[in-house]
């Protein structure tokens, strides 16, 4: 009986990381689609906007699940303290900081976010960026301390994910700013400046 108990604490624990790893995927690739003004023919952007919050809502509370499940499972040593505090835990204590780091960020930019319109703009915005820090973390977590990341599905799981945020990432930030004046070499703005008309 306990070995069964012991088993479903800990599938549960692990299915709801991977769930909340995964939506935390979704909501940072859907952001980075929305700030890159891509195009969505068959769906409104407003819808895709809201697809976007609730992937970030629903990673929430895969999150409180996973830590639950953790918290309740004998054979994870987890304290209440250890679960609050990042880099406490006796297990993998660097991997396991970087979720419970993670996981309080993410609670910190929802707070950030149901306050929004009494933000400036631009505050929110940089606020936002730290998304991409909750997503690195979760994913340095999963790979660190995660007792079965070093299957093939899951290294191919994180592989994708990297992947594809990367690239999103790399477009949305090498694109140059809408109305940026490219740069003129002072030469030849000089040169034009200074060339005579012919009589």
């Amino acid at each position: 009986m306990t070995l069964a108990a012991f088993a479903v604490d800990w599938y549960a624990a692990r299915a709801a990381g991977v769930v909340a790893y995964l939506l935390v995927s979704a909501a940072v690739v859907l952001g980075l689609l929305l700030a890159g003004k891509a195009r969505f023919d068959r769906w409104p952007r407003f819808a895709v906007e809201d697809v976007h919050r609730f992937a970030g809502l629903l990673a929430g509370v895969f999150i409180a699940l996973h830590v639950f499940w953790l918290g309740i499972d004998s054979q994870s040593h987890l304290s209440a303290s250890t679960i609050v505090i990042p880099f406490t835990s006796s297990y993998r204590p660097l991997w396991t900081g970087l979720g419970i780091v993670a996981a309080e960020l993410l609670l910190a930019l929802a707070v950030t976010n149901n306050y929004r319109k009494r933000l400036r703009y631009s505050l929110w915005r940089r606020l936002h960026y730290l998304n991409f820090a909750v997503w690195a973390a979760a994913t340095l977590h999963g790979l660190g301390g995660g007792t079965d990341s070093g299957s093939p599905a899951f290294l191919l799981l994180y592989a994708v994910t990297t992947g594809i945020v990367g690239t999103l990432a790399l477009r949305r930030f090498s694109r140059p700013r809408p109305g940026a004046v490219p740069d003129t070499p002072t030469g030849a703005s000089a040169g034009t400046r200074s060339r005579r008309r012919p009589a």
